[in-house]
Order: structure tokens, then sequence, then C-alpha cells
């Protein structure tokens, strides 16, 4: 169809918000994302992020927040806009000879423990997955968690983002199997890990000890938000 300016014709939008809430595991070393599952059309019975219209004077943001509260409980999380899906073709209910509605998808990415993390929502609709052993997801989801993923692995590698989702005490070894659940084995080996980051200066010596296992009590260090700030707008690996 051949329009001129005068008869150009504007999309009209419909604006959701999809979560990719990744849990950490370090004591099994998994990474998980939460899926769930649909209970309509269209993709009916099919795994896909949690996901919402965002709803009449609600912030993006608060509709991302209301995912999150309707689906896990936790006390520590990390949460931050991923980016924007809107091609003309990522949602079923678009007919592509028609000018209808249109589906954006402001995707964000959230992280959490998965030990203190739990599930409300009805456990046959909704789990957590191995991030190697993701299905076919609804819509265009494994693409939103592919970009999740890398945003993820590169947020570890230069920002604190893990202090977010740690406890507030933890020792060294804790910190190290986070970045390893995420990053792989591979990345650093242990001694070369803290040596960096003691040096940074960020984490602070609580003078205190917990004991696991048979090894000898551990330190137990915090993070010191006020000594990274001269850092958080310097470019440099953060491991």
């Amino acid at each position: 169809m051949n329009l001129n300016n005068n008869q150009l014709i504007l999309e009209d939008f419909k604006v959701g918000v999809d979560n990719v809430i990744f849990s950490i595991d370090s004591q099994k070393n998994r990474l998980l994302v939460l899926l769930i599952k649909r209970t309509e059309n269209p993709y009916i019975n099919q795994w896909s992020l949690p996901g919402t219209l965002v709803r009449q004077g609600e912030s993006l943001e608060a509709a991302a927040y209301r995912i999150l509260s309707e689906k896990i409980e936790t006390n520590n999380l990390y949460l931050e806009q991923l980016y924007t899906f809107g091609g003309p073709d990522r949602d079923p209910r678009e007919s592509p000879d028609s000018y209808g509605v249109r589906y954006l998808s402001v995707s964000y990415f959230a992280l959490v423990r998965f030990e203190e993390a739990k599930l409300i929502a009805n456990h046959h609709k909704t789990s957590w997955y191995m991030i190697e052993k993701v299905p076919q997801l609804a819509f265009d989801h494994n693409l939103i968690l592919d970009y999740g993923y890398q945003r993820l692995r590169s947020k570890l590698e230069y920002s604190p983002v893990a202090f977010d989702v740690l406890p507030e005490m933890f020792t060294l070894n804790d910190l190290y199997q986070f970045y390893t659940t995420v990053l792989g084995e591979n990345f650093a080996d242990y001694s070369n890990f803290r040596t960096r980051l003691l040096k940074l200066g960020f984490l602070i010596d609580t003078e205190k000890k917990v004991s696991r296992g048979a090894g000898r009590p551990a330190t137990l260090y915090r993070f010191d938000s006020e000594a990274f700030a001269p850092l958080k707008d310097k470019p440099f690996v953060f491991i």
C-alpha cells in the first residue's frame, strides 16, 4: 500500500514489562531463572518469563517490582532495566496485515539468592530452571533471557552488584562462590580473586569469624559503599 505523508498511520502500542529473574544457588553451583507456565493464549501451557501489562498510572519500575512481589519473597535483590523489545512480529496478537495494537516489552533483570528466595506462586505454574536447560519460551523470551544473561555477566565484571544480593556480612569464599556460579570456575583462581578485591579497599574486615565445617574459622567482611563511591564512575575491571 502506497501512502503519502498525509496518510501515515501511527501504531497503537500496549506496553508490557517482562522480568528476567536470576537466582544464584552457590551451594549447588547453579544459575537459575524463574519461568511461568502460561494459562491463556497465545502460547497457552508454554513457559515464559514473568510479565505483565503496565496498569494505568503505574510506572515501569513499579510494574517490574509488582511482578517480583507476586512471584517471590526475598530480603535482598538487585533490579535493573534491561532493554526494550518492540519488533513488529514479536507477538502473534499483532496482525501484520493491519494497523492493530503493537506490544512493546520493557524488560528488567533481577538477581536474588536461591536460599532466601521463596516462591509464592503455584509451584505447578512457576519454577526455577537451570540456565542451561531452559526450554523454548513463548514470544521472544529466549532472546530477552539471553540479553539478560549477558548483562548479568558483564555487570559482575565491572560493578558491585553482588553486594546488593549477599547478606550484609559474608566471607570471601561466599563472594567467590557467587561469582563462579555465574562466570564459571575458570574466571579466576581464589588466591588472585582474594588479593585483587582486598587491594581495592572497599571490603571491610568486621573482625568477626564464622565456622563452617572442619576448617579454620573464616573472616566476615562487609561492603563499604562510601569507599567504593570514588571508583564507581571510573572504567576498571572489578574482578
